[in-house]
């Protein structure tokens, strides 16, 4: 028969275990908010009668701070502006922020995560955005299409570290013995 009162097992109490520490990678939103919006409709109600097709012109930038200890802000700026050659239709220009939670990552983790991916997660929101204040403006919505932030993200390191060694290349003394 076994010992049924002997359950003590061996706990290996004699190294100090971290009482609840989380060292494990953590990133999390916050908050999501519209930081700044604009929508101008200059030439209403005479741009409604307009039969040219408009041309679409679609700009975006990302920026993040640091507000403090592992907290960061993403913003997204877009700015959208439609015109045909009888003027401007209309302009849309949206600055839509995450506040962003993050601890236990390494610094590449988290410049990756805040021009990369923390931009790809706010877009759809600053998508439907855009396409409601278009709609609002008296224009049918604008659908703006998918950006891949992450293939944009990867092709600007590579750049930089590309003009970073013609850099170093082209200092003087290097590569001359």
């Amino acid at each position: 028969m076994a010992d049924e009162g002997n359950i003590i097992s061996n706990l290996d109490l004699g190294t100090p275990i971290p009482n609840g520490e989380d060292t494990a990678p953590a990133v999390g939103f916050i908050a999501q908010y519209v930081k700044d919006m604009s929508v101008e409709n200059p030439k209403a109600p005479e741009s409604y009668q307009w039969t040219d097709q408009p041309e679409i012109g679609v700009e975006f930038n990302i920026a993040a701070l640091n507000m403090g200890p592992d907290v960061h802000e993403i913003e997204l700026k877009i700015n959208v502006s439609s015109k045909t050659p009888n003027g401007t239709q209309f302009l849309v220009e949206l600055s839509y922020c995450g506040l962003v939670g993050m601890r236990n990552l390494t610094e590449d983790q988290v410049h990756a995560f805040l021009y990369a991916e923390g931009p790809r997660l706010l877009f759809p929101f600053a998508r439907r955005i855009v396409a409601d204040a278009v709609r609002d403006a008296g224009y049918p919505p604008l659908m703006l299409e998918p950006i891949d932030f992450n293939g944009l993200y990867v092709n600007q390191l590579e750049q930089r570290q590309a003009e970073e060694a013609a850099a170093e290349a082209n200092a003087p003394g290097a590569g001359h013995a």
